[in-house]
Order: structure tokens, then sequence, then C-alpha cells
């Protein structure tokens, strides 16, 4: 019969070091990791359509302004 005699100090020597190779595995993968990337560039298009619009809404705006009787 064999019997394993373990005591509580290397129980929890064996715990802490699986729990720092845990913590050492996951900074690693962390650093290694890709960096995440920023928004692309808007095309030529998309600048000329967002700048329309805000123009259209100005032209709005400005007719709206001048619909309205001057306050007194």
């Amino acid at each position: 019969m064999v019997t394993i005699h373990v005591s509580v100090a290397e129980c929890l020597r064996a715990m802490g070091a699986g729990l720092m190779s845990l913590v050492l595995v996951l900074v690693v993968g962390a650093c290694a990791s890709e960096a995440p990337k920023g928004p692309s560039d808007p095309t030529a298009d998309q600048v000329r359509s967002h700048a329309d619009r805000a123009f259209e809404k100005l032209k709005q705006e400005e007719r709206g302004r001048a619909a309205q009787p001057p306050m007194p």
C-alpha cells in the first residue's frame, strides 16, 4: 500500500507556482496580440457627401431665420 504524504505548505507552493505560471502566460499573450486598428480614413466621396449635407443644413437654417420676423 502506497501512502502519499503531502504537507499543506507543499500544496500551497504548487498552487502558487501554477497561478504564477498562468499569470505569466496571460501577460505574454496580451503583449503579443496586435494593437487595435483605428478607423480608416474617409474617402473623398464620403468627405464630399458629409460636406454637402452640412451645407444643405446650414442653408435650411438660414432660410428659417430669414422667414422669421425680427424680434422687437
